[in-house]
């Protein structure tokens, strides 16, 4: 009896290749059978949808922190001229804007000096208070706690809030 026998060689190379290759198959795969297509759109939507600037998926991060500090300073100093062309300066150990807010400056530990003219003399005031805010619109700034005002002229003013109107 004889017997024919045949050997039927594989490509060795197609096999190695399809095991070496078979993660980036399953994500290829993944993508296009729609559900990574999902994913994307859903993170694209929620930051269309939330309207933020800063909007991310990951639940343990404070937006709302971050949003509300967006805009910080550090030894923060404006100046500037009131209605009436005369000076003033501000000076804050820290300063921020809210992002909702973008005309306020809320400050810490502040400190500065405005002139007025009164009975047609100058009068320079000298003021330090715990916290501030200016308002860049209206040309307000709000003095809160601990507020000490000194005027040149002699006067002192020790309040908890104050208002001054640029």
């Amino acid at each position: 009896m004889h017997c024919k026998l045949t050997i039927v060689h594989k490509d060795k190379r197609n096999f190695i290749i399809f095991f070496k290759h078979r993660r980036l198959k399953r994500l290829w795969q993944f993508f296009f059978t729609g559900w990574g297509l999902v994913m994307l759109v859903a993170l694209i939507a929620g930051a269309l949808f939330t309207k933020e600037l800063l909007w991310t998926p990951i639940s343990a991060i404070n937006m709302a922190d971050i949003v509300t500090n967006q805009f910080k300073m550090s030894n923060a100093s404006f100046a500037g001229t009131d209605q009436n062309g005369e000076p003033f300066k501000l000076n804050a150990a820290t300063g921020r804007q809210e992002y909702n807010k973008p005309d306020i400056i809320y400050m810490d530990t502040v400190s500065g000096n405005a002139t007025r003219i009164q009975d047609g003399q100058r009068v320079k005031y000298d003021f330090t208070a715990r916290q501030g805010e200016y308002n860049r619109k209206t040309k307000k700034i709000r003095l809160i706690d601990n507020v000490k005002i000194y005027i040149s002229n002699g006067d002192k003013i020790f309040t908890d809030e104050m208002v001054i109107k640029l």
